[in-house]
Parts: C-alpha cells; structure tokens; sequence
C-alpha cells in the first residue's frame, strides 16, 4: 500500500486529479457552513431577483425563483457524488462477482454469464435507463439502482480476463492440490489479485454514474424534490436559456467536469500503478521513437560520407 501510494505521489496527473475530487468532496462535506444562503429558500421576493446577474451578494447570481446559485452549486455536489459513489460501488459489486465466477468456472456457467454480459453491452445504456426511469418512476435511490445494475458489463469482462490468467498460476494449482475449495481459492487467492485492477476501474466509473444521473436530471428524470447538477442544468435550459442567463448554466457543466476530469486523471494514474502495460505513456514512447531516431541517423551520416568518398 505505501509503495502503491509512493508511485502515486510521483504522478503529476494523478495528484492534481486527486486533488481535483476532495475539493469537491470537502465542498459536499461542508456545504452547510460554505453554503452563503439556504439552496431552497428565495433570497428575496422582488421581480427584479429573478435570474439576477452576479453580483457582491450573490456570487453567481440568482435563478429563476430568486434563489442563490452558488449555495444551489455547492449542496448539488452532493447529490452528485452520492449517485457517483453508490452507483460505482454497486456495478464493482456486481461486475467483480460475475467476472469471478465466469472466468473460474468457465463452461456453461461462464459462458451464460458472458453472453448476458454480451447482451447488456450491445443496449445503450441512456435510452433503457430512460423507459426503466419512466415505467418505475423517478427517485433518488431508484436512480442508483437503475446505473448499478446497468454499468458493471465492463468491469466483469476486465475481472474474467485477468482471472482467465490468474487460476493458472502455481499457487492456484497448490491450493487446489491441498484440497481448498473453489470459494475459498476465489476468496482468498484470485480475488486479492485483481482488486487493485477493479479499484482502479471504479474511480473511473465514479466519473461515468455522475454523468448518466447529470443526464437523466437534465432531461426531466431525476428526483424533483433534490438539488443536483443535472437537475440544475434542467432548469437553466428551460427557464434561464431564452434569457441568456449564462450564470445560471455554465457553473453546474463546469462542475460536472471538474468532477469527471478529476476522476478520469486519478483513475488513469491507479490503472497505469496496477497495470504494468500501461506504465509507458504513449507520449513517452513517441517522444523516445524521436530520439531513437535521431541518434540512429547521427551514426548513419559518416557511413554514408564514407561511402560517397
């Protein structure tokens, strides 16, 4: 773990992704006391309030029911990074499992389960979790279900791989000689193998599950009575968009992306730490080609000044 954390430090991506999210989740944490005014109540009751531009009071600005943006922005991380997390650890669940048992027992067992895989992958996601949202009705937990149990696919085909490898090594073969069961050589020796893979791959699905909840909220599906970022943009295009009221859009897409770029720099910075074939950064390798290059034709000159003599 301290060597894993070392080889982090030492990765400047990966640190300013770091530092990116626990902005963010320190802003979730304490937004009752960032918070300059109540997200659900009018600051004030004036017409002139209504999608009022920033200004020293209201840092950005006021939407259309004369609420401050800024408290809406910081309180909707919070919904945000709750669907995120919860959404993520329930697909690395489900994903984990079924990789597991699909790449340990293989047969019909593995391939059942990856031809459902195979099935879940082939659908778009967006536009089933859009008829799932609209026949089930719309809710906050509701929401997480539906993206847990629809973002795994990826993360079982990654953990199967890695067991397909895996379970043929010596220490799988030992344990099975000494008579250890299949859950318990799962258990206790594949599984700890690849959870740094899966660690890595659910930060990067942490980014993915705020965006789908971002989207469903920005079309009308998320849960009315939270402030979220989608459910924010939602609102932004229908009553402040004809208005170009653009403090009431652009902060909550900034801060979507903000989250999203963050976890997608410190997830790219786990996977190369865990994954040694992704080490060597492909500029790295293009960079070093050049260099190659250019020394391989430095010591072919004087050969052919040489040969023209």
């Amino acid at each position: 773990m301290k060597k894993a954390l070392r080889q982090f430090v030492r990765k400047p991506m990966g640190v300013v992704g770091a530092l990116m999210l626990f902005g963010v989740i320190f802003m979730a944490i304490f937004a009752p006391q960032l918070a300059p005014y109540d997200p659900e109540v009018r600051v004030q009751a004036q017409p002139e309030d209504i999608l009022a531009p920033p200004d020293s009071e209201h840092f950005l600005g006021r939407d259309d029911a004369g609420k401050d943006v800024l408290s809406q922005l910081i309180y909707g991380a919070r919904v945000s990074l709750l669907v995120g997390f919860a959404a993520s650890f329930m697909s690395m669940f489900i994903g984990t499992t079924v990789g597991l048992v699909a790449g340990y027992h293989g047969g019909r067992i593995g391939n059942t389960l990856m031809r459902l895989v195979d099935f879940l992958m082939v659908i778009p996601d967006l536009p089933l979790m859009l008829v799932v949202i609209s026949v089930w009705g719309r809710g906050l937990w509701k929401i997480i279900l539906i993206i847990g149990l629809l973002y795994w696919t990826y993360t079982a085909r990654l953990v199967r791989s890695q067991v397909l490898s895996i379970k043929e090594r010596q220490f799988v073969m030992r344990a099975k000689a000494v008579g250890a069961s299949n859950f318990r050589i799962i258990v206790r020796h594949i599984f700890p193998q690849v959870m740094p893979l899966v660690l890595a791959e659910a930060v990067l699905d942490i980014s993915g599950s705020i965006i789908a909840e971002s989207s469903l909220s920005f079309l009308g599906l998320g849960d009315p009575t939270l402030v979220s970022w989608g459910m924010m943009l939602n609102f932004a295009f229908e009553r402040g968009f004809s208005r170009q009221a653009w403090w009431f859009l652009l902060p909550p897409g900034f801060a979507i992306v903000w989250v999203s770029l963050g976890l997608i720099m410190a997830g790219s910075a786990i996977e190369e730490i865990v994954n040694p074939r992704l080490k060597t950064h492909h500029l790295f390798d293009a960079r070093k080609m050049v260099s190659l290059l250019v020394g391989v034709g430095s010591r072919l000159e004087p050969e052919s000044g040489e040969a023209g003599q």
